[in-house]
């Protein structure tokens, strides 16, 4: 279920994103606004940078075990470190 709330949390920041970019690109926002909306841009932007990274982790710690791929959690990898 953590991957579908990911998944779609991401779809829901990017979603918010573009409709931010849109609103500031159309230049009818007040200088208030355009703050407010370019502060929420960069909390999401950071908050999908972070859930690809994430997903970077998670695809680098596939490993092919007997034919199959299996998904080793990212701490218990480390910690065999």
């Amino acid at each position: 279920m953590s991957d579908t709330h990911d998944k779609h949390s991401f779809e829901t920041s990017m979603q918010r994103l573009e409709t931010l970019v849109s609103q500031m690109e159309e230049g009818k926002l007040s200088i208030e606004e355009s703050l407010q909306a370019f502060e929420e841009g960069i909390r999401l932007t950071r908050q999908c940078q972070q859930t690809l990274e994430q997903a970077e982790q998670k695809v680098k710690l596939l490993t092919e075990e007997a034919g199959e791929i299996k998904a080793v959690p990212f701490d218990s990898h480390e910690s065999n470190s």
